[in-house]
């Protein structure tokens, strides 16, 4: 039995957390996997796993081991589909990340137009608000819809994107509008927790400089379908990302507030590790997800 094989049975173990879980997944029976974890160990002459009948976690040699483990195994798959690319045969699994808001939001139906597209590619996707570590975690990308900050990471941009502070008119008609991002502080506000700042809302200041505002209210939520929700129905102002707001604005049971002072400089991203050799299924996906965006009206 060969090292690579040991080392992927090991990976779906932790990755699965557990081997009855890895079992199921991949089709192989726990003893199986159990006997090449086994080898594995016996080979390094270190213990990887700490196994009881209820607790299942990875020693110090194991969470060295998988990170290192799972960087060579997708080098390995990432050159051989580079050759499998030049034969035009592009299949095999996708393990992505993005944030509930965006399955959740029409946009996400870019990801059931790529699986009926793409048949011989099985997308295996994990809805996650937070910014997982994509190579220790094992994912080959993720859709973010951010702010891009410093990073090893390679992106692509497939969207605009920006936030609107809204409300419903029969709100503005109780309270008034905010002539200025201060007056929030006094105002009922929705927050989403998903966001970075939280109940601190970040405006373009006077000048350059930005400047934050702590807002409050009856509702702290982390869905922005929620907070689109609680605004709809008057208890407050939200912050609600573009294309969860569109229809609503179009058809005008919403309205926006200080338009001229809110951020930009975001975007929704594809975002991968720098590789040496790029998947072709990963490339396939992302000029997929480019194309989808820049043909259809996402309110993006």
């Amino acid at each position: 039995m060969d090292t690579l094989t040991r080392m992927r049975a090991f990976i779906d173990v932790v990755e699965a957390e557990g081997f009855s879980a890895a079992a199921r997944k991949i089709g192989r029976s726990k003893a199986l996997l159990s006997k090449y974890v086994r080898e594995l160990e016996d080979e390094l002459g270190a213990l990887l796993l700490n196994r009881t009948t209820r607790q299942f976690s990875l020693t110090e040699a194991g969470h060295t081991y998988y990170q290192r483990a799972s960087e060579i195994v997708r080098e390995v798959d990432s050159l051989a589909e580079a050759v499998r690319q030049s034969s035009g045969d592009v299949r095999g699994r996708i393990k992505l990340s993005a944030a509930r808001t965006f399955a959740d939001a029409p946009i996400g139906q870019s990801l059931v137009d790529f699986a009926r597209q793409h048949p011989d590619i099985v997308l295996d996707i994990h809805l996650d608000d937070r910014f997982v570590d994509l190579v220790e975690e094992g994912f080959d990308l993720a859709v973010r819809i951010s702010r891009l900050e410093n990073s090893s990471l390679i992106a692509r941009r497939l969207a605009p994107f920006s936030v609107r502070l809204c409300a419903s008119p029969e709100l503005i008609a109780k309270h008034g509008a905010p002539t200025r991002p201060q007056d929030l502080a006094n105002l009922p506000c929705i927050v989403d927790t998903n966001g970075r700042s939280l109940a601190n809302w970040r405006f373009k200041g006077e000048g350059e400089e930005s400047i934050s505002v702590a807002v409050s209210g009856p509702i702290e939520v982390n869905s922005p379908i929620v907070a689109r929700a609680a605004a709809l129905s008057g208890l407050g102002f939200a912050m609600l990302p573009d294309f969860i707001a569109a229809p609503d604005l179009a058809s005008g049971k919403l309205v926006t507030a200080l338009d001229d002072r809110i951020l930009a400089g975001t975007g929704i991203f594809a975002v991968y590790p720098h590789r040496r050799y790029l998947p072709a299924k990963v490339r396939v996906f992302v000029d997929f997800l480019v194309h989808w965006f820049r043909t259809r009206d996402t309110g993006a």
